[in-house]
């Protein structure tokens, strides 16, 4: 079940929400610091990472599932967001070079359609990045937030999953130490919560941070009998309806 686009665009507007988002957004930077000339694809709910990130990349496409519903982004200019079916998503065979995935693999019905489609999309040299909520983490416990919805991993869980797909997760991160809750002292801490929990509780942060490549004898992608979805993305090279 994914959550409503409505409250996680309410979360993130949130002070927890503004922690989270800004913790997430220094460690894939870090991860990804460059992404000119870069085909880039943010599916689920990613948004909160693009900004003064990806305005870089030659094309930037963010989808999101048809069960968490669609906001329109960035609100300040041309919306660069669409509605899709995240088992038959509306681009050509190997036509991206980065996918960004968060709160799109938890909550998905069929999550390895989600992850036959990210293969087939994604160019042979391309990089995935996948954001899930860590199964031994406090945010897992959290209901009021959007790592809390859904089905978490442990690293091995999900390492094991995308490699059952044809990924090949080579880098491992976790971030959100800082608890979740409302308290503002405890908020403006966040960046000490992360180094210390990096260095003395590696295990338990919030979210799972795994870079993957795609392996060349993943599973081919089964055919699907609805129709295509045909978006307006020249530069992603859309598939034909």
């Amino acid at each position: 079940m994914y959550s409503d686009v409505v409250d996680l665009q309410e979360f993130y507007d949130s002070l927890l929400g503004q922690t989270a988002r800004r913790v997430l957004r220094a460690q894939v930077r870090a991860i990804w610091p460059n992404l000119a000339g870069e085909r880039v694809l943010a599916l689920g709910y990613a948004v909160p990472l693009l900004r003064g990130w990806a305005q870089d990349a030659s094309t930037l496409a963010a989808m999101m599932p048809a069960e968490q519903g669609v906001a329109y982004w960035p609100r300040e200019g041309p919306n660069i967001s669409t509605l899709v079916d995240p088992a038959n998503l509306p681009l050509a065979d190997q036509s991206v070079d980065r996918v960004i995935v968060m709160h799109g693999l938890e909550g998905a019905s069929a999550p390895q359609a989600l992850l036959r489609e990210i293969w087939r999309v994604m160019r042979g040299q391309g990089r995935l990045l996948m954001i899930v909520t860590n199964r031994r983490g406090l945010w897992a416990r959290k209901d009021g937030t959007p790592f809390g919805i859904g089905r978490p991993y442990s690293s091995f869980q999900i390492k094991d999953f995308l490699r059952e797909q044809g990924f090949l997760a080579e880098r491992v991160w976790q971030a959100l130490y800082v608890p979740p809750t409302t308290s503002r002292l405890v908020l403006s801490m966040a960046d000490g919560f992360e180094r210390y929990g990096r260095a003395c509780f590696p295990g338990f942060g919030g979210a799972l941070m795994l870079e993957a490549g795609k392996q060349i004898f993943a599973p081919t992608r089964r055919s699907f009998s609805s129709r295509k979805l045909v978006v307006s993305l020249p530069a992603l090279e859309p598939a034909s309806s």
